[in-house]
């Protein structure tokens, strides 16, 4: 008798039956997807999205939409401008797993594929990417935005000495240029041949940081790449994200504001974050740092929350921000503050209800990201039992 062989994978049951316990939409789309081309997944993924409805909800969107046309303006055409918030507004989806790498990074191109994918099967004229730009120029031996993986060796990008690249942070390392040697040194077998005359098209361009530096060079690739101009990526980053939250301090009666500022409203919040971090799902969550990161001398810096002030812990002479609405937006305006990554996802896509895309972590905590903001909010409160 010959035993009958099913080639078709299955998903990881045991894996998906924990999974379902804090994300089951994300368990479902795993399941209904598992054997569907990828470009079918994509455009699952880009489906639309029920417009908000409660009053949280539709302040959040409408920030983002003017901080995303703020963006625009920048890259693209008065007319081109338009049709994209408009087709935004239908399918808000951000591909939030990009770090701030060049392209040629595996798992980054792999990230922006798929959003790629999901834009063109979706016939959308452009797709929002979040590239997170907190980490340092060098995480660890010579990986990180200011190395570029040539195959055979690697490339000092902007020709920084280790001692910088391994203490400034991406978004305020500045101002670079290309190191133009090192690329043209590039032999022609290498991996990173391909790209290099597209790298060095920019040789004589001065950045204001490396993640302009970054993102500028991604969208010369992703030109390069796609010259058809079936989807224009849309990059942003953490500098946004501090705009938007800046906007949502403007009033004293904004829902983060009232959260973040009034004692009792940030007791609550600060006693939720605390049981999703002890909670069977805790290690998901990210709380390196007090609601927001400190940026001094080129560097991302943790912070605690302590007596009333954002501080540098163990640093006396460190960044000492009072906790009051009108501090913490002119911190965020004046490029002291980045969100946290709670706050970054509250106000790019739990509140305005926007579709995250990324990694596999980010399955956990954007999960607990939306049940901390349940447990925070005021059932006594229409508008925010709405939200909830």
């Amino acid at each position: 008798m010959t035993a009958v062989f099913d080639p078709t994978p299955t998903p990881p049951v045991e894996i998906l039956a924990v999974l379902s316990l804090l994300c089951p939409e994300v368990v479902r789309d795993i399941e209904q997807n598992w054997n569907a081309p990828v470009s079918d997944y994509a455009r699952h993924l880009w489906r639309p999205v029920a417009r908000p409805v409660s009053g949280p909800a539709i302040a959040a969107r409408s920030i983002l939409r003017d901080v995303l046309r703020q963006r625009l303006d920048v890259i693209m055409r008065p007319e081109e401008i338009a049709k994209i918030l408009e087709e935004f507004e239908h399918r808000p989806v951000i591909q939030s797993g990009l770090h701030c790498l060049l392209l040629m990074d595996r798992i980054t191109f792999d990230a922006l594929l798929l959003a790629w994918l999901g834009a063109v099967e979706s016939g959308l004229s452009a797709f929002v990417g979040f590239m997170g730009t907190t980490m340092t120029m060098e995480t660890i031996g010579r990986e990180g935005p200011g190395w570029l993986d040539v195959g055979d060796d690697k490339v000092n990008l902007f020709g920084l000495g280790r001692h910088k690249l391994c203490r400034r942070s991406v978004c305020v390392a500045g101002p670079v240029s290309l190191n133009k040697r090192a690329l043209e040194a590039v032999g022609d077998e290498t991996d990173g041949s391909r790209w290099r005359g597209t790298l060095l098209s920019s040789q004589d361009k001065v950045f204001g940081t490396a993640a302009d530096a970054l993102t500028a060079l991604n969208e010369d690739l992703v030109a390069n790449w796609d010259r058809s101009g079936m989807a224009a990526p849309v990059f942003i980053d953490d500098r946004l994200a501090a705009s938007a939250m800046a906007r949502h301090l403007e009033y004293d009666g904004s829902l983060l504001s009232r959260l973040l500022t009034q004692p009792a409203r940030r007791q609550r919040l600060d006693h939720a974050l605390q049981e999703a971090a002890s909670g069977p799902f805790g290690r998901f969550l990210p709380n390196a740092t007090d609601y927001f990161w400190g940026i001094r001398e080129q560097r991302v810096r943790k912070l605690a929350l302590d007596n009333g002030h954002l501080i540098e812990p163990d640093r006396p002479h460190g960044l000492s921000i009072p906790f009051e609405r009108p501090h913490l937006r002119q911190a965020l305006l004046d490029g002291v503050l980045l969100p946290n990554l709670f706050l970054m996802f509250l106000v790019l896509a739990i509140l305005p209800r926007v579709r995250a895309v990324g990694g596999l972590r980010q399955i956990g905590y954007v999960a607990l990201f939306h049940s901390i903001l349940l447990a925070a909010l005021d059932e006594n409160v229409p508008e925010e039992r709405d939200l909830a």
